[in-house]
């Protein structure tokens, strides 16, 4: 099984597809062509399930970062006799500059190591396992490198290294002194056409730096922001970036599958896939940086997606494939042992199933905040997003999943109401665009309904706090939205008790916020750092700058050596927990980083002790 730490990896991307590096140089997770395709290389989830690694063949001290700008990843190591230094990326297009980064990526894995200093004896180890690790290819020699085929894939390792194959196993060894290089591509074809291209040295060099390029390009478009955390908040919007799908303009959860919530846990979920939820509140992430164009992206491909299942009385689905998918039936890999024995392992999310109402204010609040409020919009949109608020005004009290995906029965979950009003709360602010001025009226009666129920039933005076569902007494930190979206102020005694509970109750010896304490399955499951920034941000808008910035850096001190960010961190050991890297935790950042900011400028606001000079 694997035992490596899940933060010790670092994330490329071609806005396709995404790989895993770790910090000994190993490639351990890659899946071609998509995010959600087969994968190649899954040592992350087995042992025996597909590598590629390039490292020293002595000890060595290892150090890495992005380049500035970036997701190229350069790690660099240092022995008794040299420094060598590797950079990895997923190639982007050729000259594919800004919002056009990722459009015509080639699928194509490039590697480069290069001596720095002295002499430095470089072993490689490339074991390609199609589809999750059930295929061990047939590989041989071919100009320009070495084949692999098997499945539905054929394989092309572009090297001038010879490599010796055992058992579908290719190694080799190389000496590199001072200012020499040895460049790597892995690219893929269909098994039954022609056979992928070898890549030459001098191509992978040139392909490595236009990458590097592109990626900067973009990064100059989304570096609106300035102020506290800057190059946390900039880098996060790039790892927004990388686990979007351009093609589609979907933007999946995670990069993997199966990392587990708790180790030896069964909460073990795909999140290869694009959340109506976290893609929504992506835009509104990135819309930080001013960005304007993935907005559009989105909105058109989730219209694409759910085209008519409002129209039919459906609910809109939670979750969709990256090209549009609706079916994700969820299956076990039973040869793969998972992560530190943590299985099962699992392909597809049977969430996709579940109904969850709040989906309708995250997308409706994500329109508000990045669409014209007084221009019509494209008539598919404009139909899509105006069935949404209906369905929030029909629904609203219905019993549902939920935001956590409980699978249990469906509850009256305070979260889910109040993101309903939020739906209606935004429609109404975006009635002109949706051509509905006549829908008004409803729509304001209905919000008032929802915050008359959210009031009477969501508020404990016992515990007093809103709860995780109508006349419950269950903490829950999903009630911190309440003031994030503009329910009620952050100055409300209610919220300011809720906040108070939950920083009481939820929270480990570490500041980090629990999503809750107990639900229907029972293993137990590290903090959640969305929370945690949730609570930073609920601070800011409480007035506790000083205080939302101790939680802030609480949960950014979690980010491993390259800036990225788990979902969850274990209560006990302070380990990385769940998938990786994971959208839902750079949100929180973006958003907890502005409203401190925001905070932090505001003047200080005037208390009346009720004491007055003696003259008075």
């Amino acid at each position: 099984m694997s035992e490596r730490p899940i933060g010790d990896y670092a994330v490329l991307s071609d806005c396709r597809s995404a790989a895993l590096v770790s910090g000994a140089g190993s490639v351990d997770w890659l899946c071609f062509p998509r995010f959600d395709g087969p994968a190649v290389f899954a040592r992350l989830l087995d042992q025996d399930a597909g590598h590629w690694s390039i490292r020293p063949v002595e000890p060595a001290e290892v150090s890495r970062r992005y380049l500035p700008g970036t997701l190229v990843l350069e790690t660099t190591f240092r022995t008794r006799t040299g420094t060598a230094v590797l950079l990895d990326a997923l190639a982007l297009g050729k000259r594919e500059r800004g919002h056009a980064m990722g459009k015509s990526s080639p699928g194509a894995l490039l590697r480069q190591i290069t001596c720095t200093y002295g002499r430095m004896d470089i072993a490689v180890e490339y074991a390609p396992r199609p589809e999750f690790g059930l295929i061990q290819p047939v590989m041989a020699p071919v100009a320009g490198g070495l084949i692999a085929r098997g499945g539905a894939q054929a394989l092309l390792l572009s090297t001038g290294l010879r490599l010796h194959v055992v058992e579908s196993t290719a190694r080799g060894e190389v000496t590199l002194r001072d200012g020499e290089r040895l460049g790597f591509a892995l690219s893929t074809a269909p098994a039954w056409g022609r056979g992928p291209k070898p890549w030459p040295g001098r191509r992978i060099r040139r392909r490595l730096g236009d990458t590097g390029a592109g990626w900067r390009s973009w990064s100059t478009l989304h570096g609106a922001y300035t102020g506290p955390w800057q190059e946390q908040v900039r880098h996060s919007g790039r790892v927004l970036r990388a686990l979007t799908y351009v093609p589609s303009g979907a933007i999946v959860a995670a990069a993997t599958t199966s990392l587990p919530e708790t180790v030896g846990g069964t909460r073990n979920w795909d999140y290869r896939y694009t959340w109506v939820r976290d893609a929504s509140l992506t835009l509104q992430a990135l819309a930080t940086a001013t960005c304007k164009q993935e907005k559009g992206d989105f909105f058109a491909f989730l219209a694409q997606a759910a085209a008519t299942q409002l129209e039919r009385g459906a609910d809109l689905q939670v979750m969709y494939g990256i090209g549009g998918e609706h079916d994700l039936s969820e299956r076990v890999l039973p040869h793969l042992s998972g992560w530190r024995g943590s299985a099962p392992v699992r392909v597809g999310n049977g969430a996709w199933r579940q109904r969850q109402l709040d989906v309708y204010g995250e997308l409706l609040d994500a329109a508000h905040q990045t669409l014209p409020h007084d221009v019509p919009l494209d008539p598919p949109v404009r139909a899509f997003l105006r069935q949404c608020a209906e369905a929030a005004a029909h629904r609203w009290a219905d019993p549902d999943q939920g935001i956590w995906e409980g699978r249990g029965p469906g509850r009256p979950f305070l979260h889910s109401k109040l993101m309903c009003w939020v739906a209606l709360d935004r429609a109404i602010a975006l009635a002109p665009a949706l051509s509905a001025q006549d829908r008004v009226t409803d729509w304001q009666r209905i919000r008032e309904q929802i915050r008359e129920a959210i009031e009477t039933q969501g508020f404990n005076h016992r515990t007093r706090a809103f709860t995780q569902a109508f006349d419950s007494e269950q903490l829950d930190a999903s009630a911190l939205m309440l003031p994030l979206v503009g329910f009620l102020p952050g100055d409300d005694p209610r919220v300011r008790s809720t906040v108070e509970m939950i920083a009481r109750q939820l929270t480990d010896s570490r500041g980090l916020v629990r999503r809750y304490l107990q639900d229907d399955i029972d293993d137990g499951e590290g903090t959640f750092l969305l929370c945690t920034f949730w609570l930073a941000q609920a601070l800011a808008l409480t007035g506790e700058p000083a205080r939302a910035r101790r939680v802030f850096e609480g949960a950014l001190s979690h980010a491993n050596d390259v800036g990225l960010l788990p979902e969850e961190v274990d209560t006990r050991t302070g380990e990385a927990l769940g998938n990786f890297p994971q959208a839902f935790s750079h949100i929180g950042l973006i958003n907890a980083a502005l409203a401190i900011r925001a905070a932090e400028a505001a003047p200080e606001p005037h208390v009346d002790t009720g004491l007055r000079p003696p003259n008075e």
